[in-house]
């Protein structure tokens, strides 16, 4: 099992899109045949505070759309053996997803949702430096989503 905790203090986002993030996550553990309890905290902010934490974290000073911070390194968790694994945190920029749900010529659902898939899969592990690794992240994230449900609309 899953525990997500968000963090929406300016109600970027509604309940029924807080519902459908929390089942859409939860649906990706199990798809990836991830085990044990796990937490994951998610973050709903403006371009304004996505910038900031860019800046602050990266040392890039520019609105982007997700970024992740993986708690887990080489699979061990870092507290005891019995507690859930602490994934990390998800910052999703919900102006940003607005932006580019327009440019892509689908919904802000979808934007939304692929966001929030694209930075879990980074919590797990996965990542696009790499032209392989890249690819093995897109399909994993169109595979869950069109399992999921959600299509390019």
């Amino acid at each position: 099992m899953i525990n997500i905790d968000f963090i929406n203090d300016e109600n970027f986002v509604n309940e029924s899109e807080l519902k459908e993030v929390s089942e859409l996550l939860t649906f990706a553990y199990g798809h990836l045949k991830e085990e044990g309890d796990a937490e994951v905290s998610v973050s709903f902010v403006s371009n304004e505070e996505i910038q900031n934490i860019n800046r602050d974290y990266r040392n890039k000073d520019s609105i982007t759309d997700v970024i992740s911070f993986a708690l887990e390194e080489d699979d061990m968790n870092i507290m005891h053996e019995d507690a859930p694994r602490t994934l990390g945190d998800i910052v999703i920029s919900t102006d940003r997803a607005k932006e580019q749900a327009d440019d892509y010529g689908h919904s802000y659902r979808r934007e939304l949702l692929f966001l929030s898939l694209h930075g879990f899969l980074h919590l797990l592990g996965y990542d696009h430096m790499e032209s392989d690794d890249e690819a093995e992240m897109n399909g994993k994230q169109e595979e869950i989503l069109n399992a999921f449900g959600v299509t390019r609309d």
